[in-house]
């Protein structure tokens, strides 16, 4: 990989790690399943107008927006609303790399190495870890959530895999016009018919315009951006020398949230995250093949949230 191209992949890296941030700060105004219908609604829009529909099966574009942009964000969003720290969430939305290595074995009858298989002990380790600390300090359930967010992420996954787009850029693109009607549906249900119109109508008071900021970020560099040059590199790389980028996001991600929001995490916490990207970081590199033996288009993006 030529330095330009590490440089790109540390950027996506910087741009993925803030967009927890950028979260957090939606979150502050808006109700999660509103905002993450918002979220894909503002994408989802220009892309329905101006960019052709994959040439893919329709049932794994539905699996793939219902995994990834569905299920992933309303449990993401919902943990984070209910007490999950930024920087956390960051470092266990993780699990859905192992997550993958175990739904493509059982649904896809891919062969499990040793070291993936040592990777998901290692991984599921560290969430113990992360999740005892938990209990001595705060509810579960925001680390449920995340994990579900995760299992979720890992669902999209395979859904991705299976659609085997030549074009990943404009399948993640049409992913996006899956998620904004459940979401809303999800939002009237339990958020309440008025509540996300009302956030909208009163977003140019209080924490409303940086809510909005918050919401561009997310839409132009964490998915537009940062996932275009995401993109980019998986076409000129195998998988396994671009996905060990993603494990630094947490880094960001933690320290972004330790700077702005003085989020201070657990040292049993941090160690926990460190195991589970281990673990995340064997499930992937173990599971390399050459490039002559597998097209780097078919490699599943790990698009940013």
């Amino acid at each position: 990989m030529t330095s330009r191209d590490r440089l790109l992949g540390l950027t996506v890296v910087v741009l993925w790690g803030l967009n927890f941030l950028a979260i957090r700060a939606g979150l502050d105004h808006f109700p999660p399943f509103f905002f993450a219908a918002l979220r894909f609604f503002v994408i989802a829009i220009p892309v329905i107008l101006f960019v052709p529909r994959p040439q893919v099966p329709p049932k794994w574009l539905l699996v793939y927006g219902l995994g990834f942009g569905v299920g992933q964000f309303a449990f993401l969003f919902w943990a984070m609303h209910v007490g999950m720290p930024t920087g956390l969430a960051s470092l266990v939305l993780q699990s859905s790399a192992p997550f993958t290595v175990v739904l493509g074995a059982v649904l896809l009858r891919e062969r499990l190495r040793p070291a993936q298989v040592c990777g998901l002990l290692v991984a599921m380790a560290g969430i113990t870890v992360i999740g005892w600390d938990r209990a001595q300090h705060a509810a579960l359930l925001p680390v449920a959530l995340t994990l579900l967010a995760g299992l979720s992420w890992a669902v999209g996954n395979i859904g991705n895999r299976k659609a085997a787009s030549d074009q990943p850029m404009r399948l993640m693109l049409w992913m996006c016009v899956i998620p904004p009607l459940p979401m809303l549906a999800l939002s009237f249900c339990v958020e309440g018919p008025s509540a996300g119109w009302n956030s909208l109508t009163s977003s140019l008071e209080g924490t409303g315009p940086l809510a909005l900021a918050g919401l561009a970020y997310i839409v132009i560099l964490g998915t537009v951006a940062g996932s275009g040059l995401w993109t980019a590199l998986l076409s000129r790389y195998p998988a396994g020398m671009v996905a060990p980028f993603s494990l630094l996001v947490p880094i960001v991600g933690i320290g972004a949230s330790w700077l702005v929001l003085h989020e201070e995490p657990s040292i049993l916490s941090l160690i926990g995250g460190a195991v589970v990207i281990a673990g995340a970081a064997a499930t992937q590199v173990s599971g390399r093949v050459r490039p002559s033996t597998l097209s780097r288009s078919r490699a599943p993006a790990r698009v940013g949230v």
